[in-house]
């Protein structure tokens, strides 16, 4: 082989081998960041993983709010008409947080299947919820309730 075209061949070469670690980096990068959202029927199905950063979301089940009056600790469930899974946050939660209402939170998915909420995300106005979280409870139509007019 030509010493010239040697030289273009091993520079080709090293400039495939620059752009491929350099795509592996990213890549490694962008995998720590991913949240994947799971709803409460896929975690109880066992389809989310532990210790792994994830999204769990769906209707904050009535009278399941329970909190701990020494502390900022909240255990709530959330459901999507199928299935329930336990959060439990240690915080101040959104002011807009209810019973009833949608919420999605970050956090990890413990041994004893409890969520381990680092952050909850209460809907932000009375029509708006999730993409992920209307599509989870798509399957499972809820009628919707009857709204009383408020006169001013």
């Amino acid at each position: 082989m030509h010493p010239q075209r040697q030289k273009r061949l091993l520079a080709v070469i090293a400039i495939v081998l620059v752009l491929g670690a350099a795509l592996a980096l990213v890549m490694y990068a962008l995998k720590q960041n991913i949240n994947l959202f799971f709803s409460p029927s896929q975690i109880a199905m066992g389809e989310a993983p532990s210790k792994t950063n994830i999204r769990a979301g769906g209707l904050v089940v009535e009278g399941s709010v329970q909190r701990d009056p020494n502390s900022l600790a909240v255990s709530f469930q959330v459901t999507d008409f199928q299935h329930s899974v336990t959060i439990e946050y240690q915080g101040i939660l959104p002011d807009l947080f209810r019973e009833g209402q949608g919420v999605v939170a970050l956090g990890q998915l413990n041994e004893q299947g409890t969520f381990d909420a680092s952050q909850v995300l209460a809907k932000h106005d009375e029509k708006y919820m999730p993409p992920e979280v209307s599509e989870a409870l798509k399957p499972v139509e809820k009628p919707a309730p009857v709204a009383t007019p408020t006169y001013y």
